[in-house]
């Protein structure tokens, strides 16, 4: 025990901490009881330190290194708290709660404004202004990079805002658009089952009805006429509706030479004579008393030996 003792008597002088803590409690009790550990680090305080208001040396210490300027150079104002509107007198440091949050605040406030009242008489007295003019510009504490770089900063977060959002939008569509084709599948499914219950019933004899059909084919025509409803109407495209905006339409050219029912009836322009070569003292091919007509261009052969003279 004495070598531990003497142990710990050659480890407080060296002072290392790794090889104290490997001593047991217990021998560390001993030490302490025999006057073999002294004092480290800490050393306890027999009293505490009284505090002093040293008045006097604060206000030598106040007159030395004030400069005796005047008062628009100072600004300096030491008053109490405006008188509280509502009670009409100023309330005293001592009447105000400090741990009342309401009251501290307010206490604050009111020795600001009677600073204020104080002071704006006198800096108007000695016309120093007291309003920023309207043309006054202040230079920012930031640069104009710093705040291009917030600017665009705000502007990513607010796209990546954007785009979240509309991503939000889509997902739930897709699930809308799901669930409507789910539930048109099982109506299709629910209506499929039904009609192959009847047909098996009407094939069992149980039922004589063929109702079953007559509501298929009538689904069907619904169907159809409302997809019918629903295709949009056929018109000229784009380019057709231009050139005749800017040219005009030329009227109907497919068909114009087609006869009507008007055009059929019409028959003020027929003339017998000019139709077919034919009419009252001329007479056709085989026809009576009529003279056939006469060829005026001379055949080959006579147009061959004319050919034949004229050389």
């Amino acid at each position: 025990m004495a070598a531990a003792v003497a142990r710990r008597g050659s480890f407080s002088d060296s002072g290392s901490d790794s090889e104290d803590s490997s001593l047991s409690d217990s021998e560390l009790q001993e030490a302490f009881a025999k006057g073999a550990l002294k004092p480290g680090l800490n050393v306890v305080l027999e009293e505490q330190p009284k505090r002093r208001n040293d008045t006097d040396g604060l206000k030598q210490c106040l007159a030395e290194f004030r400069q005796q300027l005047a008062w628009v150079e100072r600004l300096d104002v030491t008053l109490g708290p405006v008188a509280d509107p509502v009670s009409q007198n100023a309330s005293t440091s001592d009447a105000v709660d400090p741990e009342n949050d309401f009251q501290r605040e307010m206490s604050f406030y009111r020795q600001a404004q009677a600073a204020v009242l104080e002071a704006l008489p006198r800096l108007r007295k000695l016309q120093v202004p007291t309003r920023r003019p309207d043309d006054y510009f202040a230079e920012m504490a930031k640069s104009d990079q710093q705040m291009q770089k917030i600017r665009q900063k705000l502007k990513s977060k607010q796209e990546a805002m954007e785009r979240s959002e509309k991503a939000k939008q889509l997902r739930a569509m897709r699930k809308y658009g799901k669930k409507v084709q789910v539930e048109v599948l099982q109506r299709r499914q629910k209506e499929k089952k039904n009609m192959l219950n009847a047909v098996k019933k009407y094939q069992k004899g149980l039922s004589d009805k063929l109702d079953f059909l007559d509501e298929e084919q009538t689904s069907s025509q619904g169907n159809k006429k409302g997809n019918a409803s629903q295709r949009p109407k056929k018109g000229p495209n784009a380019k057709r509706r231009y050139k005749n905006q800017k040219f005009g339409f030329g009227g109907k050219k497919k068909g114009s030479k087609w006869n009507t029912k008007e055009s059929f009836n019409d028959v003020s322009s027929f003339q017998a004579k000019v139709a077919h070569n034919k009419g009252p003292g001329k007479g056709g091919r085989g026809g009576k008393g009529g003279k056939k007509a006469l060829n005026k261009r001379p055949g080959k052969r006579a147009r061959q030996k004319m050919k034949n003279r004229a050389r």
